[in-house]
Order: C-alpha cells, then sequence, then structure tokens
C-alpha cells in the first residue's frame, strides 16, 4: 500500500465522506484518515434520546439516499449504520481508527523520495492520469499510524471533540460535576437532583427538558433567546449562511447559528414552556462549593452544571501549517484557507451543517481536481 496519495481526507463524517465520494468520483488518489473506531463520526456518541424526530434534518449524502427509519429510532444507531454502508457501497478508503498529530510542509528530502517513487513506479503514469508528476510542495501527514504525503489536505474533523467550557471565579471550588453534552448520555442519572443548564443553543434546550422530567433545573444564557415561531425556511438559510461565510472570509469566528437563526418553537419546545422549564436567567457571575451565584445575591444550589455552550473546530493537527492570522482566525475563500489552495476545510463556518457539509465536499473536490490535474478536462457531471 502506497502511503503517497493525491488528497489526504482527515475525518468521515458528513463532510469528509462527501469530499472524498466527489474526489474518488474525479479520479483522485485519495485515503480518508479517521479517528473513531467504527463508521458514524460524531453521530455515534449523540446521546441516546436524541431521536431523528428531534435532530435537524440528516440529508443524504450524495449518490446514496438516507434509508426510512422512524422518528423514535436513536440518531446514534441510524446515522452510523447509514454512513458505513455508504462507506462499502462505494468503496471509499477509509482507514481507522487513525490518529492525525499533525499536518506540515514535507521537507526537501520528502520530495525528492517522492519523485523518485513516481520514477518508479513508471514515468508514464503522470501522462496518463493527468497527475502532476513533479509537485513543487507537498505536506506530510503524522498520524498513530505512520505518516503520509499528499499533494492536498482536506480538513473534516469537525468540532465534536472541542466542547467550549468557558471559565468563572471559584470554578474549581465547586463540589458538584461538570460536564458538557458530550458526557451526557440520559437525564436518568440526575433524578432528584438540581442541575443549572448553561447555554442559549439548541443542545441546551433540549436536553433542559429532558432533564427537567426528573430533575429540579435552572436555565441559564448570556443573551435573552431569541424565538423562531415561523419556519426556518431556505431565505432565512441563505442569510445565515451569508454572514458567517463573511466571518469566515475576514478571518473570525464562524460564531453561532442560533445567534442568526434564533431557536425555532417546536411542539415539545411548547411543552416544555407550559412547565415553565424555558424561565431564563441571566448567566451566573461566580461559582461557590455548593451551587452558583450572581452579584445581585442570588444564590442557586447545583449538584451539577451542564455547559451546553458550545464547540469549537478541531484543527490543532494543522498548527504547523500557520494558518490562523494574527487575530486567531483562518481567512476562507470559498471552502480553501486563504492562500493555501491545497488545504480545504470542510464542515467548518458556513458548511457546518450536514446539507453545507455535501456542497462543501464538492466544491472542494472539483477545486482541487483543476488545481492537480490542470491538463485532464472534468467530467461532464462534475
Amino acid at each position: 500500500m502506497s502511503r503517497d496519495v493525491e488528497v489526504v481526507v482527515i475525518g468521515a463524517g458528513q463532510a469528509g465522506l462527501s469530499a472524498a465520494h466527489h474526489l474518488a468520483r474525479l479520479g483522485l488518489d485519495l485515503v480518508v484518515l479517521d479517528a473513531e473506531e467504527r463508521a458514524g463520526g460524531a453521530w455515534q456518541h449523540r446521546w441516546p434520546s436524541l431521536t431523528l424526530a428531534r435532530t435537524h434534518h440528516v440529508h443524504d449524502l450524495p449518490g446514496l439516499p438516507f434509508p426510512p427509519a422512524g422518528d423514535d429510532v436513536p440518531a446514534a444507531d441510524a446515522v452510523p449504520a447509514y454512513f458505513a454502508e455508504y462507506e462499502r457501497h462505494f468503496a471509499l478508503p477509509v482507514h481507522r481508527p487513525v490518529r492525525v498529530r499533525a499536518v506540515r510542509r514535507a521537507p526537501d528530502d520528502s520530495r525528492r523520495e517522492h519523485r523518485s517513487e513516481l520514477c518508479a513506479r513508471g514515468a508514464d503514469r503522470g501522462a496518463e492520469s493527468g497527475r502532476r508528476a513533479w509537485p513543487d510542495d507537498r505536506f506530510r501527514v503524522e498520524t498513530s499510524d505512520g505518516d503520509w504525503t499528499a499533494d492536498a489536505v482536506v480538513n473534516a474533523t469537525g468540532t465534536w471533540t472541542r466542547p467550549f467550557v468557558p471559565r468563572y471565579p471559584g470554578q474549581e471550588l465547586f463540589r458538584g460535576r461538570q460536564l458538557t453534552p458530550v458526557d451526557y448520555r440520559g437525564a436518568a442519572e440526575f433524578a432528584g437532583q438540581s442541575v443549572v443548564v448553561v447555554g442559549g443553543g439548541a443542545s441546551a434546550v433540549q436536553l433542559l427538558g429532558e432533564i427537567a422530567e426528573v430533575a429540579d433545573t435552572t436555565w441559564v444564557t448570556r443573551r435573552p433567546p431569541v424565538w423562531r415561531e415561523a419556519p426556518f425556511g431556505p431565505d432565512e438559510g441563505r442569510a445565515a449562511v451569508a454572514l458567517v461565510e463573511d466571518a469566515v472570509r475576514e478571518g473570525r469566528s464562524p460564531g453561532s447559528v442560533v445567534g442568526v437563526t434564533g431557536l425555532v418553537v417546536t411542539p415539545w419546545v411548547r411543552e416544555a414552556r407550559a412547565r415553565s422549564v424555558l424561565a431564563r436567567l441571566p448567566v451566573f457571575d461566580r461559582f461557590t462549593p455548593d451551587g452558583v451565584a450572581w452579584d445581585d445575591g442570588r444564590f442557586v444550589r447545583a449538584d451539577a452544571v451542564l455547559w451546553a455552550t458550545g464547540f469549537r473546530a478541531a484543527l490543532g493537527h494543522l498548527a504547523p501549517l500557520g494558518l490562523r492570522g494574527p487575530g486567531g482566525g483562518i481567512r476562507m475563500e470559498g471552502t480553501h484557507v486563504a492562500g493555501e489552495p491545497r488545504v480545504h476545510l470542510v464542515g467548518y463556518g458556513p458548511s457546518a451543517s450536514t446539507v453545507g457539509a455535501n456542497r462543501a465536499g464538492r466544491e472542494a473536490a472539483v477545486a482541487l481536481r483543476r488545481l492537480l490535474r490542470p491538463e485532464a478536462a472534468l467530467p461532464r457531471s462534475a
């Protein structure tokens, strides 16, 4: 097995599988490196009570429809099964479990070795395939299972491994449990307890509604929630995506989608409102050993604090490439890093949704096909 490819795709969630499908269809030589033990991306780690009815719509991956399933089926079962079938159906070259530790510019000696390897395979290979036989600059992808070299990298690592927990005074003194949605397995473990849920997103609202059925809950957010009674349609979706695209184009953090779209009022949200579960308080000012406190004298006892405060993009392995700007953000042009057309981030910023990931995967694949094989015409279907 050669460890020299045209494209390394990092991550086999929705964005990574979409990119891999399009890259393979366009004839590029690729490998997909996935850190998980099995197919499914972050979906396999979702809490058991998250059913298909309660998810944001799971869009089909390109070329294979999502099979019919009941609304009460756990997403952690249905989506990984679909991803596994997708990998088998298209014979995608997914290697797992492989954890990518770093992506670096390949040193000069690696480039020379690559040139020698191409010669050993046959001087006519590049001409026959349209592949550039003498790349000027390459990448070394260092992993838990050895290194790979590539002309381009498509990063699709998502955010699930990087839950964000803000810091507050006295946090280290709190004797209760602190957890994030990554740690949540179900409401039953909080039966009879007092739980503070922090966060203004859809996950916070959903988990709050579940936990409130068995525990005493308090909901705190930095800003008052904005509720959307009307359906979230295509126009609103395009407006939200445009705002996030502006942010990443300028090298700023993509920010919260809920901050743009608001929280959709679903039937179970109305039911939670009727139970007064969604009565919100401003975020507390500090921890105490037994709970949380506000400067105005308010105190809430807590056995647990659930931080549903969002996630950050898992990009630490790309740090050796120096992609971040002075402000800490990564400036983007479409799906690729500004000034580096061979490094694409899919499932990032405006493409951090199932439908957005599909579009980004195709966009990245087409751009890399044109870049890496400029002499070869694109298929008509591209």
